[in-house]
């Protein structure tokens, strides 16, 4: 029973540490940690931007009006863009474009590849050192390319992360949520990248990297971005945000379409965790932050599993575990009068906030055993834009 007991708390502190204290802590020294100062003030250096796209009709126009009102040198942009089997107008919607663009090459596949794959083969076709990786719906404003280009005048620097911002939020959905989520992460991948100069992952949805850094992504693997970050650490390089490159994407706010999202991001960090576990044992900034960031907070549903059934085996002598007991289960309740409340226009905020961190947890459990039984090909459905 000791053992249970002292175990039970050891993972209560984990979780605490994980998504408490080592956020706090990495906000608190980050404010003793100056940015970047080599960077580029005049002369920016030329740049490859690359957009996968599959079936963006509607997003894909907005994008390269976005890339048009950039304060960037349009003729310092290689504009490439892997159209991947559209079946709908987004390669007519591009070409429409290609005058204004002095620079721009559609590259249509005509049997769909998937966003890794088109990935893997734009970057070799690249012409230029530095690299712009960015989603179709990742709108930009006009200083966004400048600010995230600038600090690769500093040649220790082989990353830098895009500060995303989402629109369309609403009270009826999973978006007020998962919105604090991504701000709150936000700030800590920021205080990573100037403590250590090891942000532990982009979002994915818009940043740049040194062409000499990349590696081929794994075809099979579901999470490209994080798979690149930890493959410009290992090599040396540092990897930051830059908090002035914002970059706005439409959220999505149906809770299902979310929960699927996650699970497949979910089973793509177990991918990643089985290349890159070397890198806990390195007993520096890098490891540590690998550690609290993203390994504690993969396994948390085990944790959590194990404090349940502990906790359920020491409630028979002690009141406090079965307070315990309880308030790990009665999240899993609260989907009901969540449920019912959307039905009548009523929408409790705080329970959204309980069933989001709950949501995300069950997905990270059922990535585990996707990861488990086999990842054969990363080719999935684009989230549904604009909902």
């Amino acid at each position: 029973m000791l053992f249970i007991e002292i175990t039970l708390w050891l993972g209560i502190g984990l979780i605490l540490h994980s998504y408490v204290i080592y956020p706090k802590l990495v906000q608190y020294f980050s404010k003793y940690r100056k940015t970047n100062e080599l960077i580029y003030v005049d002369e920016l250096p030329p740049i490859t931007i690359i957009i996968p796209a599959h079936n963006e009709e509607k997003v894909i126009g907005q994008k390269l009006e976005t890339l048009l009102q950039s304060r960037f040198p349009l003729d310092r942009i290689e504009l490439l863009i892997g159209a991947d089997n559209c079946k709908d107008q987004t390669s007519s919607i591009v070409l429409s474009y290609q005058d204004r663009f002095p620079d721009m090459n559609l590259v249509e596949f005509t049997e769909r590849q998937g966003k890794i794959n088109i990935v893997n083969q734009l970057v070799k076709k690249a012409k230029h050192e530095i690299i712009v990786m960015t989603d179709a719906n990742v709108l930009f404003d006009s200083n966004t390319l400048n600010e995230l280009v600038k600090h690769f005048k500093n040649p220790k620097i082989g990353l830098v992360d895009s500060r995303m911002e989402h629109f369309g939020l609403k009270e009826t959905g999973i978006s007020m949520a998962e919105n604090g989520y991504i701000s709150n992460e936000v700030q800590t991948k920021f205080g990573e990248g100037k403590i250590w100069g090891a942000m532990m992952g982009p979002f994915g949805g818009c940043f740049a990297f040194r062409k000499v850094c990349f590696q081929p992504i794994p075809t099979h693997f579901l999470v490209d971005d994080f798979y690149l970050n930890m493959v410009i650490l290992r090599q040396g390089y540092q990897c930051i945000n830059e908090q002035n490159a914002r970059v706005f994407e439409d959220v999505s706010n149906e809770s299902w379409i979310e929960f699927k999202r996650k699970i497949r991001i979910s089973a793509g960090n177990f991918q990643n965790l089985s290349r890159f576990w070397a890198m806990l044992f390195r007993f520096d900034g890098i490891s540590y932050a690998f550690f609290s960031h993203k390994f504690l907070r993969w396994i948390l549903p085990f944790f959590m599993l194990f404090i349940l059934i502990g906790s359920s085996i020491l409630s028979r002598d002690h009141i406090v575990y079965t307070i315990m007991n309880a308030l790990f289960i009665l999240p899993l309740g609260l989907y009901i009068p969540d449920y019912l409340g959307k039905k009548i226009g009523v929408h409790f905020k705080w329970v959204r906030y309980i069933l989001h961190f709950t949501s995300m947890n069950i997905a990270l459990f059922l990535g585990f055993f996707k990861f488990i039984g086999g990842i054969k090909s990363s080719i999935w459905e684009p989230t549904k834009r604009l909902q």
